[in-house]
């Protein structure tokens, strides 16, 4: 599966009320906090949240390190901004 977003792709992030399976959000690298990764959310239990990349072989998600609290998600992804082309809003 081609990825949705690459790296360099600038996005406008929205805060979470409603946190459904399948929106995708960023939240900071557990391993490393310098990085944002962009993940779907796979299930939702209580304030755990287990993320997922859409390419299983080459996503570094859940599966490696863990459920998330929903307090370290960044906000859902709502719209790229950039680059040019590859612009419009994110489906939900």
């Amino acid at each position: 599966m081609v990825p949705g977003f690459e790296p360099g792709d600038r996005l406008l992030l929205w805060p979470i009320w409603r946190l459904k399976v399948g929106q995708v959000v960023a939240l900071p690298d557990p391993r490393d906090a310098t990085r944002l990764l962009v993940k779907r959310v796979h299930y939702v239990v209580g304030q755990n949240i287990d993320v997922r990349g859409d390419n299983d072989a080459a996503s570094t998600d859940s599966r490696h390190f863990g459920p998330v609290r929903r307090s370290q998600l960044s906000g859902r992804v709502l719209y790229r901004y950039a680059p040019l082309g590859r612009t419009g809003l994110w489906p939900e």
